[in-house]
């Protein structure tokens, strides 16, 4: 097989939203194959009833198709190999299953939970690794008989064997597991559904995979997966175990941490192209620095590169890349990525070349995308009310002094010029004998209700100046207010 065209997949189960963990998992798997020319497989692992549903699928789907992760097969895309999803296979995993039985390799089991979990409970007071001890192996067939004569359905559990479990890992080298140590393990659930290991080997087989790329945590299944294939007496893929994201406590990446799916950064702004190159060197190393288009990534990505050791997940680091992205964008792309969040203004009546010239403004001031909303804001009429950090500037006694003069000499203009503004600044410096940050900060506090952004002059020049004058006087009007009070 290792001398078969690449073929690889991704096989996600849709029981919650794309976690930003498998998303990178099906980054390395769609770049391992663009680089050698290879088909990436999207397989839907649905055989966990009680929790996949059609609308983790969609937004599964949806989610990988925004990060421009395509497949060649998968749902949607049907191939050569389907059907995609496994919950409309379960006649070719009964069929394998038939098969095992024959040989003799896997046994009913009819142990009920609270004795399995009993047994758990004492192999781990005894300090020895849970495993099924296999007290359903030795049943003779007049025990099974009885047992399913009193309407008990079982499980099916393959014969472990005692020899040790060898392969070669991409990344990690010679791998070695003890197969006594594992404990006869199901194959086939009593509900009639494949376990995991059982399903994936065999689609996997059937679907041609080349090379399996996944998270760590999976290298136990390997073990039991490479039993499996030796007894269906099928080739075996080669396999490669990155590592997984963790928190800034090391531990693995959970919600505690903050945001872990594609989704919610997704909705916080952030673009696919920045995730998608983040992901790319989170545990890996791309030589040439740490920006790189989607082609470049693809033709410097290399599995050797992907590291052992934990990658710690850095929610500035992908702020950065994606600031990087977004500051970069080209007039029209960063438009049309604009043009959603855009239509409220539209209908509201500005002009499309006002908006353009805007956004020419405060793109070099934006973290993402949802900052277009604060910032078109300064257009709006009112309401209006400056955030936490502002109205903390605003609070402070000079603040009162600088937009008191300011009000006023604004008000006696008809329009505001470069030439005319740049007076007044003048002029209100020499009477608060105030200047810099100090003189500047409680001015954009007022106007635009944010301490950061653009230039104020350039900022003056593109807002109306009724609106202007309306937030200085009604600012200046409560300053007065309180001071009578």
């Amino acid at each position: 097989m290792q001398n078969s065209p690449v073929r690889v997949r991704f096989a996600p189960s849709p029981t919650g939203e794309l976690h930003i963990g498998n998303a990178r998992t099906a980054l390395y798997n769609w770049l391992f194959a663009r680089h050698h020319g290879g088909r990436f497989i999207l397989r839907i692992e649905d055989t966990d009833q009680e929790r996949s549903t059609a609308a983790f699928r969609r937004n599964l789907i949806d989610d990988l198709r925004w990060l421009n992760i395509d497949w060649d097969e998968g749902p949607e895309k049907e191939g050569d190999y389907g059907p995609y999803l496994q919950s409309e296979r379960l006649n070719i995993y009964h069929s394998y299953l038939q098969n095992l039985m024959d040989e003799g390799l896997v046994y009913p089991c009819y142990c009920t939970e609270e004795e399995l979990a009993e047994e758990r409970k004492r192999l781990l007071a005894m300090k020895k690794m849970p495993r099924y001890l296999g007290k359903c192996r030795a049943m003779t067939k007049d025990e099974r008989e009885e047992r399913e004569r009193q309407g008990e359905k079982p499980a099916y559990r393959f014969k472990v064997g005692r020899e040790k479990i060898e392969f070669n890992d991409m990344i990690r080298g010679p791998m070695q597991f003890d197969g006594e140590a594992i404990g006869d393990f199901i194959v086939m659930r009593s509900s009639g559904l494949p376990a995991y290991n059982l399903a994936v080997v065999i689609d996997d087989h059937l679907m041609k995979i080349t090379h399996i790329i996944r998270g760590e945590d999976h290298l136990s299944n390997t073990a039991s997966q490479l039993m499996l294939y030796n007894a269906l007496g099928f080739p075996h893929p080669r396999f490669c175990h990155h590592s997984l994201i963790l928190g800034t406590d090391r531990a693995k990446l959970s919600k505690r941490h903050g945001s872990v799916s594609v989704g919610e950064f997704r909705k916080r702004g952030f673009l696919p192209e920045a995730m998608v190159n983040y992901f790319a060197i989170l545990g890996s190393s791309l030589p040439g620095g740490e920006i790189h288009s989607l082609q470049e990534t693809i033709s410097l990505f290399r599995i050797e590169n992907l590291g052992r050791g934990g990658a710690v997940f850095d929610e500035g680091k992908l702020k950065w890349v994606n600031t990087t992205y977004l500051r970069g964008d080209t007039p029209a792309s960063f438009r049309r990525r604009m043009t959603p969040l855009l239509s409220p203004y539209l209908l509201g009546g500005l002009p499309p070349e006002r908006i353009d010239a805007f956004l020419d403004l405060i793109r070099p001031n934006m973290d993402n995308i949802h900052d277009l909303e604060r910032y078109m804001s300064l257009l709006a009429e009112e309401p209006f009310q400056a955030d936490h950090d502002a109205a903390q500037v605003l609070s402070q006694p000079q603040s009162r002094e600088i937009l008191t003069a300011l009000y006023q000499l604004l008000s006696p203009l008809d329009s505001f010029t470069l030439s005319n503004l740049g007076q007044v600044f003048k002029t209100l410096a020499a009477m608060t004998n105030m200047k810099g940050k100090e003189l500047y900060m409680p001015i954009r506090a007022a106007i635009t209700g944010i301490t950061y952004g653009s230039e104020m002059d350039k900022l003056l020049l593109f807002m109306d100046r009724d609106l202007i004058l309306k937030r200085l006087g009604k600012l200046v009007a409560s300053y007065t207010a309180n001071n009578d009070t």
